[in-house]
């Protein structure tokens, strides 16, 4: 057998994660190529060394065509003109040979560092380059063995720096959908959200899909709190497990949620049913009927007795209570971000103290209200429509894993007052009154005026929080496309303030934030 190369392009020597991969021929390069695909991003470097004939074209040219999503894409070599750019639904590929580069130097002359700056780069010949090319990279090395047969290879494959965890998560994505018997299935990433979470749909050659779920263990933020992160305080999910024990939980208790085909909870991995495309709103906003049984399958949640614990993965998972601290982070998040986003300015401490004293006083009776499970993101994003069942699970419900023990009511406002599409006011109260029906069926104590109180708090309690997450969205990460929805999301909070409950609090938006009495 022939000695497997050292991968090339380390930096240092040193390799933290290293993949070895037999490769029976051609088509098995190809297949690697597709597997790393969907892994890269803009600024990425993937370097190809080994001999001549090692099959380092083979691999550039599968790999281009996987992140343009064209099979067929003319790939030439770029032995002659060095670099070749492809604009492609993953943004702008380089693919570079440096056989024939002379030097480090002429790189610099070519202009590779402002090309590939923002683009996925594939570099064949990287140790032609070295001096020029970022120490941190994705190097996979080449080399034919013979012993296997004419056509076989074996691939090392090293990740770097940032790519090390990178190249470790592939490792894990791969075993777990070989296992499954997903391993040969075609990849493609969902566009996401806000989320930090990754999806891609998987096809099998017989059209079978699935959705592949990537979602590491949260890293801790830094304390803001008495030592505490945000997502801690918040009470957002730190692994994977939440999802599973409560995708688990709700399918026990005959709800729509996707079936877990596959998972590895502690490399953030799940495999789950693909529920489709159909959504519960169209061009014009949201379909009435959707919306219903969307209302429904919250009223048929709220009447069940539930447990704070649920089994996941040989222990529990206890959900946990939606407490004064995480309403009051959440709600801050108002003057930290869209206050200067609106006004330019911070507000003064004692504004500050006023707004929190304030909050705190109005959440007392929510707090004090029975608990059930809040699913947190219960909105027209996360809401599918599965025609073929019937009633309520024709809704199917995806994003759950930030679930806590809270207020019947915060669910409701979620869904009725969605931030990304506009529920007319007539509709709103519509639903509302159907809630009250199916509660009210299940349980003649059902109190609709004390709900409604706990609705406008709860409204006005979200719509403060994502005006604030939508504001950090742009300012700090760069995603401007949330400013959109403000308008929308400032009606809904100046029609919840228009509730005599929260008279008070209505005054110190009114003092401090006008523009919230012009949107209602």
């Amino acid at each position: 057998m022939t000695a497997t190369p050292s991968p090339a392009g380390t930096a240092n020597g040193e390799t933290a994660a290293v993949w070895h991969v037999p490769l029976a021929d051609p088509a098995a390069t190809e297949a690697l190529a597709r597997i790393i695909a969907p892994e890269l991003k803009a600024g990425d470097l993937v370097g190809l060394s080994g001999g001549l004939g090692a099959g380092k074209t083979t691999f550039a040219r599968a790999l281009v065509r996987a992140l343009a999503d064209d099979a067929r894409l003319e790939v030439p070599s770029p032995t002659f003109t060095l670099m070749q750019v492809y604009d492609t639904p993953a943004g702008s590929v380089v693919h570079a040979d440096l056989y024939r580069l002379g030097g480090a130097a002429e790189l610099n002359e070519l202009g590779f560092d402002e090309i590939s700056e923002r683009a996925i780069t594939i570099v064949e010949w990287p140790e032609r380059g070295e001096g020029a090319l970022p120490a941190t990279r994705l190097a996979v090395a080449l080399d034919l063995d013979s012993d296997k047969g004419p056509e076989a290879r074996t691939a090392v494959v090293a990740g770097t720096g940032t790519f090390a965890p990178r190249l470790a998560r592939m490792k894990a994505v791969q075993f777990m959908l070989e296992g499954a018997g997903w391993g040969a299935a075609r990849r493609v990433l969902l566009q996401g959200d806000a989320s930090t979470r990754a999806y891609e749909r998987l096809t099998k050659p017989s059209g079978e899909r699935a959705i592949l779920m990537i979602s590491p263990p949260r890293a801790d933020g830094p304390p803001v709190r008495r030592g505490k992160p945000y997502s801690a305080i918040a009470k957002l999910a730190e692994s994977v497990h939440a999802f599973a024990a409560v995708d688990r939980g709700l399918a026990g208790l005959g709800f729509s949620v996707p079936t877990i085909l596959a998972e590895d909870l502690d490399a953030g991995l799940l495999l789950i049913e693909d529920l489709g495309e159909e959504t519960v709103v169209d061009a014009d906003g949201p379909i009435p009927d959707r919306y219903g049984e969307a209302t429904r399958l919250l009223a048929a949640l709220h009447a069940k007795t539930l447990p704070g614990a649920l089994p996941v993965d040989g222990r529990e998972h206890v959900i946990p209570p939606y407490d004064l601290d995480a309403y009051l982070i959440e709600v801050e998040l108002l003057v930290d971000w869209y206050v200067p986003h609106v006004l330019g300015t911070q507000v003064s401490g004692s504004v500050r103290g006023e707004f929190v004293k304030l909050w705190t006083e109005t959440l007392g009776e929510i707090l004090a209200a029975p608990q059930t499970w809040t699913l947190r993101d219960y909105h027209s994003p996360n809401l599918l429509w599965l025609p073929e069942r019937e009633g309520i699970r024709r809704v199917g419900v995806l994003d759950f894993q930030d679930a806590v023990l809270g207020h019947r009511a915060y669910d409701v406002a979620s869904l009725l007052q969605d931030a990304r599409v506009t529920v007319p006011a007539d509709l709103e109260l519509k639903l509302l009154g159907l809630y009250a029906r199916e509660r009210r069926a299940a349980d003649a104590r059902f109190d609709m005026a004390a709900f409604a109180s706990a609705y406008a708090v709860l409204g006005a309690q979200r719509a403060t929080k994502i005006l604030g997450i939508f504001a950090r969205l742009d300012k700090r990460d760069g995603k401007p496309q949330y400013l959109k929805h403000l308008p929308r999301i400032e009606g809904y909070l100046a029609r919840d303030l228009a509730h005599p409950v929260l008279a008070r609090l209505k005054g110190w938006y009114d003092a401090h934030l006008p523009r919230l009495s012009a949107a209602g």
